[in-house]
């Protein structure tokens, strides 16, 4: 009888360890599913503020008041959202940029040259990017690549021989690496038609791509660095105009990040002013979160 006591009170023991085991898995799962809705919370919320932040600059691209419109220039502007988050904004006019659809073989290859690619290299990649996008199966003056090129890289593809329908098919062009493609991505577009870009807008590598003089460069940041809003810009020797105002057509960069380290990226190209989509008061033309290209 004792001996069949001792043999139900093992298997008791043995049932109380084994439900103690299948609640503390129950206490871990749920416990993981809670750290797992925190994250995508907190994400979420950091992805609506960086769209916030791009709403909120679209709005005061389309202001009445002109003392509202930012300068779209790149520099940035920071606000502070309930729940700890920063957010930071920048906007640049697109015709600040180098539109890959009618930019000369030189001013790419200078670009190149100035974010740190070999003459040679910078020289042959300008070249494959102006094969891409012309008509003709001849290779470019000082190094290009067309179809027989391709094939030779055993790439499954040759040029189009159209224009770039957007900035990130510039990755394909032979030749085009994609650490080199992260630095220049900033500076190019597809949407100006400007064969040179206006230096109101246009970055530090861009002015340096165009050719102007090192002191010409300075001074144009220099003097662009004191426009402000609804003032008159200044004109600089030579006839140099410093316009303060957009063409219409913006990049929107919009950083949201939280002070524990969490950060949501957002850019987005758009058109703004009324004629949108279903009355929208502008037009998307990129919509990218991150490294998505």
């Amino acid at each position: 009888m004792s001996r069949q006591r001792g043999v139900a009170l093992l298997v008791v023991m043995w049932l109380l360890v084994l439900l103690a085991a299948l609640v503390g898995l129950f206490a871990l799962n749920a416990h993981s599913e809670a750290l797992q809705a925190s994250a995508l919370r907190q994400r979420a919320d950091l992805e609506f503020a960086a769209e916030g932040g791009v709403e909120a600059m679209a709005a005061r691209l389309l202001a009445v008041d002109a003392r509202r419109r930012p300068i779209p220039d790149g520099r940035e502007q920071a606000f502070t959202l309930q729940r700890g988050i920063e957010v930071t904004v920048s906007v640049v006019d697109e015709s600040g940029k180098i539109d890959l659809n009618v930019a000369d073989a030189l001013l790419l290859q200078r670009l190149f040259v100035r974010l740190g690619e070999p003459e040679t290299d910078a020289q042959r990649l300008a070249g494959a990017i102006i094969d891409w996008r012309d008509a003709d199966a001849l290779v470019s003056t000082g190094g290009g690549a067309e179809v027989r090129d391709y094939r030779s890289a055993k790439r499954p593809y040759g040029p189009t021989n159209r224009p770039f329908l957007q900035v990130a098919e510039v990755q394909r062009v032979l030749g085009m690496r994609y650490a080199l493609y992260q630095q220049a991505r900033p500076y190019f577009t597809v949407y100006t038609g400007l064969a040179q870009p206006n230096v109101a807008f246009a970055g530090r590598p861009v002015l340096e791509a165009m050719g102007l003089a090192p002191p010409v460069v300075e001074q144009i940041l220099a003097a662009r660095a004191l426009i402000q809003p609804g003032l008159p810009p200044p004109i600089l020797p030579g006839g140099i105009v410093l316009a303060a105002g957009g063409t219409g057509t913006y990049s929107i960069s919009s950083r949201a990040a939280r002070a524990d380290g969490p950060m949501a990226e957002l850019e987005v190209t758009m058109r703004v002013g009324a004629g949108g989509f279903l009355g929208q008061v502008y037009t998307p033309l990129v919509w990218r979160y991150g490294q998505q290209d």
